[in-house]
């Protein structure tokens, strides 16, 4: 008998006369195979990769993969089915990560496949959904990669708030914090809210429809005033040139200023009715100062758009040529027309029988007061020389129909001889009237 065989003997003898050592023995055996038992059921329920078992391995770069850990078993999907797990990482000579995955084998996948990181719950618990790719691509070898190209990951909240200032995400937390609290009653209170919401909303559609129209109308007016201003700007001899002439212009008028004051005094209750209606108009005037502040605030952007009107400039210098001749004409014509004004206050003496019946006219001119002042408004008056934008050069003179020259005037001038008046009135002359 071999010595192997007396020993387990002399074992089993002392198992059998020893109180207690087989009841503990066979509790230790009992133990270990309950422990063996209960680990391979969790291992046949975390789909434990075996050593021994047949799988394929490749790897696939991602631009980042946020709670990625191999140690979790992390599963990997093919259309929804679990077909392995994340089994590896490391990093890239370019700071990337690659992950490793081992699936079961029978599945090909191409190097036109597609790997996206998913989430399976809010709290970030990762898998990876394969798109095996297919033709005309060529079958991933054992090892083989997916390029960072064809890989997507999942956007982070932390990287949406991290565009927002400091305010913003304070704000951002306190809403987190009190949205709680807020919908704690939602089911009863947030209907009526919501609705109440709806109608406050239709409501305000009218005020932002008008909104939007005023907006508009002010970007037309700031174009306007800065195609203007660069036209201005863009010519100053011109504009130059235009103020002598019109400089000229005002002399001719200061001359014959008392003329127009004797004039405006032989026309009672006008200036009455001027005064009045320009007393209306200051309540108008006073909701223009809204208007003005916002074009206030628009003339700041008036500069990049001034930059792109260079050819409305060349258009604008290009009529200023052309007026040039006509205005070369018109000078001679004004200054033949200072006999033709002595002569205007002897023929305001034809005038009184007409003022006679300036109260029926009244009478009758009351009814379109409205539409006066609104005249008045946007004209100031025939004969001032300002305006909202600065100086404006305006005059008026009145000519019998037939043309022939007025009778001398009461300061005894002479009445002008037939070749004396000017041959032809040049265009914009003061022969024609004009503001």
């Amino acid at each position: 008998m071999s010595k192997r065989s007396l020993s387990l003997r002399r074992r089993w003898q002392r198992l059998r006369t020893v109180p207690g050592l087989g009841r503990n023995a066979l509790t230790v055996v009992a133990l270990f195979v309950v422990g063996i038992v209960a680990a391979s059921l969790l291992l046949a329920n975390t789909n434990y990769v075996y050593p021994w078992q047949d799988r394929f391995t490749f790897v696939a770069e991602f631009e980042s993969t946020p709670a990625v850990n191999p140690e979790m078993s992390q599963s990997v999907t093919i259309a929804g089915v679990e077909v392995g797990k994340i089994t590896g990482w490391r990093v890239s000579d370019r700071g990337t990560p690659i992950i490793e995955m081992k699936i079961e084998p029978g599945h090909e996948i191409h190097d036109n496949a597609r790997a996206v990181l998913r989430a399976v719950n809010p709290l970030n618990q990762m898998y990876i959904e394969i798109d095996p790719g297919g033709s005309p691509g060529k079958l991933l070898p054992e090892g083989g990669m997916i390029p960072a190209g064809q890989t997507e990951r999942p956007i982070q909240a932390d990287e949406v708030l991290q565009h927002l200032d400091q305010r913003s995400r304070q704000a951002l937390t306190d809403l987190l914090r009190t949205s709680d609290v807020a919908l704690a009653r939602a089911p009863e209170q947030l209907p009526d809210g919501l609705r109440a919401t709806d109608d406050a909303v239709v409501g305000l559609r009218p005020v932002v429809e008008a909104l939007q129209t005023r907006r508009d109308k002010i970007a037309q007016l700031v174009t306007a005033l800065s195609q203007i201003a660069s036209a201005t700007g863009s010519n100053q001899e011109r504009v130059t040139r235009l103020a002598d002439a019109a400089q000229e212009t005002l002399e001719v008028l200061a001359r014959n200023d008392n003329d127009l004051r004797a004039t405006l005094e032989q026309l009672p209750g006008l200036s009455d009715e001027l005064r009045r209606a320009l007393t209306a108009t200051q309540d108008l005037t006073g909701q223009l100062d809204p208007t003005l502040e916002n074009l206030n605030t628009a003339a700041e952007e008036l500069p990049p758009a001034l930059e792109r009107l260079t050819a409305t400039t060349r258009q604008v210098g290009e009529t200023v040529d052309e007026a040039r001749p006509v205005v070369a004409e018109a000078r001679p014509v004004v200054a033949d027309l200072r006999p033709l004004v002595n002569d205007v206050d002897v023929a305001l003496d034809d005038v009184l029988p007409i003022t006679t019946g300036l109260d029926r006219d009244t009478a009758v001119v009351l009814p379109y007061l409205n539409d006066l002042q609104a005249f008045i408004f946007n004209t100031s008056s025939v004969f001032s020389v300002r305006d909202a934008r600065g100086g404006l050069v305006r005059g008026h003179f009145v000519l019998p129909p037939d043309g022939s020259a007025l009778p001398g005037n009461r300061g005894g001038a002479d009445r002008p001889s037939e070749g004396d008046g000017p041959t032809q009135d040049a265009p914009g002359s003061p022969a024609e009237g004009g503001n």
